[in-house]
């Protein structure tokens, strides 16, 4: 599991002041990685996709001036970085499709078996009349 687990809160307006106001989204994902680099201490930094898309969702144009982050560190040195409570809300949604795929799935194999039987009768009536 992880070796070090922390929540941080990344001013990354400071960051995306420098800038042009067409390159501040991309300039704050840049910040969070310099920040995590700098504190975490490792080079290999893995942002989440609720991570990105929080820094994304009101375009390049105007981000949010700080976000709240879970980070962890695991034994090879591989940061994780997601945004503060999204990892246990992907985790129960997953766990809930799973629960709700499995009855779909059996339904959908009984289906096919059923209309192959119905589609057999109608085929060999339109074989018999191409016949004739």
């Amino acid at each position: 599991m992880a070796d070090l687990e922390r929540v941080y809160t990344i001013p990354i307006a400071k960051e995306w002041l420098k800038v042009p106001v067409y390159k501040r989204a991309k300039k704050s994902i840049i910040g969070v990685r310099n920040f995590l680099t700098r504190h975490m201490k490792s080079e290999d930094i893995r942002l989440g996709k609720a991570l990105n898309e929080a820094i994304w969702v009101h375009g390049m144009k105007n981000p949010p001036r700080k976000v709240k982050i879970n980070v962890t560190k695991d034994s090879k040195g591989v940061v994780h970085a997601e945004l503060f409570g999204a990892g246990l809300e992907q985790k129960a949604e997953v766990k809930a499709k799973k629960a709700e795929s499995q009855p779909a799935v059996e339904a959908k194999k009984a289906e096919p078996q059923a209309e192959s039987k119905t589609k057999a009768p109608q085929e060999a009536k339109k074989e018999q009349k191409k016949g004739k």
